[in-house]
């Protein structure tokens, strides 16, 4: 069963289980996308900006070594600004200044790639879990650019890195019931929430927690991204495989739940990530993955391509290993993990599109979307093109 047939059967896999006075669904098809970064650092650079701050200890050198990054984008820059001590007040006004400008960029230039103006948007959704500002960012930006006054508006918060695919899920879900186009946005910036000196590290004694905190600076990073879904393909969109999102899956490990938090502090989101963060993803992935396939009559056969979000590079040995997956199909996983880091929700989408905009999909072949947050829980969408 797919998006596009009746939904009658409670408890079905698809998208609106359990509805079944659902009938004739339109297509959801991705037809733009868009990223959009702050200013550039290098892997060097934050190390140099961070080695005092992590008392220059050898663990921590060799961590930011070994990351697989080579650059990440960030708002704020830790070699001029003292944010490490910043309240979460600061850093929340600070979110506002930098997010509008990110998110407005990455909207617009998204609605351009698909050919569509904003006052046709049907629904507005945005994701984010390093920032909250209440009137937010989806009705700043629907009002400065011109989207309707009747526009739906979804926030999807602390959820982490895997948020992006659920977000997919929910714009797919409206799309398919309205037949109007919808829009995704995810802004995060962790750059804000680099956490204050740790005393037990400083005083040659590190916690788990210390090393936590080391992976955690080593690995994040800001950036937007956005995606325009719509219920029919655009002949002028700039995405070169224009994708139908078909399902969403999910599988939650709730007894490993306390492995990956985002800890609301006095200073900000103080991260927490257990080392065995990847163990975890290597007993549910591949089964979270064949299921999706084999519900729809697929194999592993029939993906042509992956976006799987890089939680560091050890998470993606660990589902490359599970799926066996050659190195050319990890390759845009690992591109972006070397050239953006870790930017949470915002990093499948930046993925995506990369894949979308450098290979031709066949069609009946499909992409899967992988992402991994708190639960600990996996997300994956199956995505057709035709």
């Amino acid at each position: 069963m797919t998006l596009t047939e009746q939904i009658d059967l409670p408890g079905t896999s698809t998208f609106l289980a359990g509805t079944p006075a659902v009938r004739s669904l339109a297509r959801p098809y991705i037809v733009g996308t868009a990223v959009a970064t702050p200013p550039r650092l290098s892997q060097d650079d934050l190390w140099e900006a961070f080695r005092e701050h992590f008392a220059a200890n050898p663990l921590a050198e060799k961590v930011w070594a070994s990351s697989g990054i080579v650059s990440r984008h960030y708002a704020v820059d830790p070699r001029r600004e003292p944010s490490t001590e910043w309240t979460t007040g600061e850093r929340m006004r600070r979110y506002l200044t930098e997010a509008l400008p990110l998110g407005r960029q990455a909207v617009t230039d998204a609605l351009a790639s698909a050919g569509i103006a904003p006052a046709d948007l049907g629904l507005f959704a945005v994701v984010s879990c390093t920032g909250y500002v209440t009137p937010g960012l989806d009705i700043r930006l629907s009002h400065e650019l011109g989207m309707p006054a009747n526009l739906r508006r979804v926030i999807i918060g602390h959820m982490g890195c895997h948020a992006a695919v659920p977000g997919l899920g929910t714009v797919a879900e409206y799309v398919a019931v309205h037949g109007r186009p919808a829009l995704l946005l995810c802004v995060e910036l962790a750059s804000l929430h680099a956490q204050p000196k740790s005393p037990t590290l400083h005083a040659g004694s590190p916690t788990i927690e210390d090393f936590e905190q080391i992976v955690a600076h080593s690995l994040f990073a800001d950036g937007a991204s956005a995606v325009v879904v719509a219920p029919e393909q655009r002949p002028a969109s700039a995405v070169a495989s224009q994708l139908e999102i078909v399902d969403v899956m999910a599988s939650t490990d709730s007894s490993v739940s306390d492995y990956m938090g985002w800890l609301v502090t006095d200073h900000g989101f103080r991260m927490r990530l257990s080392p065995q963060v990847p163990e975890v993803l290597e007993r549910h992935v591949a089964g979270l993955v064949t299921t999706l396939l084999s519900t729809h009559g697929y194999t592993l056969d029939d993906v042509d391509g992956w976006a799987i979000h890089p939680g560091g590079a050890r998470i993606l040995r660990v589902v490359a290993n599970q799926l066996q997956l050659s190195e050319e199909a990890t390759a845009p996983s690992y591109d972006i993990l070397r050239e953006y880091g870790n930017c949470s929700s915002a990093t499948v989408l930046i993925i995506l599109q990369r894949l979308l905009q450098t290979r031709e999909i066949p069609p009946g072949k499909v992409v899967v979307a992988l992402g991994f947050g708190p639960g600990l829980t996996l997300f994956a969408a199956l995505l057709k093109a035709h």
